[in-house]
């Protein structure tokens, strides 16, 4: 299965591929629905299909916006662009006009739907297989044994991808479960109470004033749930014919990236094996809510209301800028760490992966020995008995 991460910016697209992904997703400055991540320009977009092919992995552009008329101008020349300049391996869409938009104007790339076009059952599937897409993004509400329906129903050539790690927002597809949630009517089935037209205040616990929760031109932002993670279960996802694994957070730090794609790229390196204990707690040191495994096998207990603050057991000090095999390494301080810290190492090279180094020595770009590194992006010197590579990150 491939393992396909997200990078919101060019620090976590390196950092995706560092730690083992086989493809990234991401986004130009327009088209996609993560208008607050980083995102990417032209230059930069030619720049990541130019690395990633170099080491034999690929690079997939959100185009997945519901699109107006006025969303279509100047796209002819955006798709000209990532087909015959960028050279990207896909595009991801979900609205069914600009999917034939990108099949007139750019015939060469491949075409993966979105997990917004709601694909939840064998028809929908085979509607979009005979359009002469390359791959379908399942919707997040269906259950393991649904997904064996689709494959077993869809022609070998079309690819399913599954999300497999990250954020699940009440409306999990783009398609709102409000009214059923608070009414037992379901929208999807034409019961709809206009749940979403009825008026909310949200009041964060450590503060005394209330939110108006409100909506604008891009959508409505309501509660998030439990995060999912199917770490334990990529065995049974093979089994069920799934070609590629995704995971949620083009807007989650580079720290996240590493930690979650290192994990799922050593599972999946594992199999037919399950990964071991202390992998599936390596999910744990990165932020992220109270997990579960979502629609897969119909846990009851999905969305979790006491307390949605994400939490993560790790703090990410420091990323190696230099390669070093022992003796000192340079590395750029991300948060503050002192002689005599322990810090662990997130490295893919399981020699050095959560071991651990005492730190010592702190040398600044000065030459001077400091006590404690605390400013933010700033190259430092340490001791290090261990073979580190450039893009390693030391936690505590």
């Amino acid at each position: 299965m491939e393992l396909l991460a997200p990078a919101g910016n060019f620090e976590k697209f390196l950092t995706a591929l560092h730690f083992g992904a086989d493809a990234v997703y991401l986004a130009g400055n327009r088209f996609g629905l993560r208008a607050f991540a980083g995102n990417f320009t032209d230059e930069e977009i030619v720049k990541a299909v130019q690395i990633a092919h170099s080491k034999g992995k690929k690079v997939y552009i959100t185009l997945n916006i519901i699109a107006k008329d006025n969303d279509f101008d100047g796209l002819k020349e955006y798709l000209e662009f990532l087909q015959n300049k960028a050279k990207v391996d896909a595009v991801i869409v979900a609205d069914i006009g600009v999917l034939q938009f990108v099949r007139i104007h750019a015939p060469v790339l491949d075409i993966h739907v979105s997990t917004q076009a709601n694909i939840i059952n064998s028809y929908t599937a085979n509607f979009f297989a005979d359009l002469g897409v390359k791959r379908l993004i399942l919707a997040r509400e269906l259950s393991l044994e649904q997904i064996k329906n689709i494959r077993k129903n869809l022609s070998p050539k079309v690819e399913i991808e599954v999300f497999v790690h990250g954020a699940m927002c009440m409306a999990y597809s783009g398609r709102c479960l409000l009214s059923n949630y608070l009414t037992g009517r379901d929208s999807n089935h034409g019961e709809c109470v206009q749940a979403c037209r009825w008026k909310y205040y949200v009041r964060e616990v450590s503060r005394d004033d209330e939110l108006e929760v409100q909506e604008d031109e891009k959508g409505s932002y309501i509660f998030n749930s439990k995060d999912l993670n199917m770490l334990p279960y990529l065995k049974e996802l093979k089994e069920a014919g799934v070609d590629s694994i995704k995971i949620e957070g083009r807007m989650k730090s580079a720290y996240y990236v590493a930690t979650v794609v290192n994990a799922y790229r050593m599972a999946l390196d594992m199999l037919p094996k399950r990964p071991t204990k202390e992998l599936c707690q390596e999910l744990l040191k990165a932020s992220h809510r109270r997990y579960t495994t979502g629609f897969y096998f119909n846990e009851e207990n999905r969305q979790y209301q006491e307390d949605s603050m994400p939490v993560q057991d790790s703090d990410f000090v420091a990323v190696v800028t230099k390669d070093c095999e022992t003796g000192e390494v340079q590395v750029e301080m991300r948060n503050k760490f002192s002689v005599g810290d322990e810090l662990e190492v997130l490295s893919p090279d399981k020699k050095t992966f959560n071991k651990k180094i005492k730190i010592e020595k702190i040398v600044n770009s000065l030459g001077e020995e400091i006590e404690s590194a605390k400013k933010v992006q700033e190259k430092v010197t340490i001791n290090c008995n261990l073979p580190l590579k450039v893009g390693d990150i030391l936690r505590k």
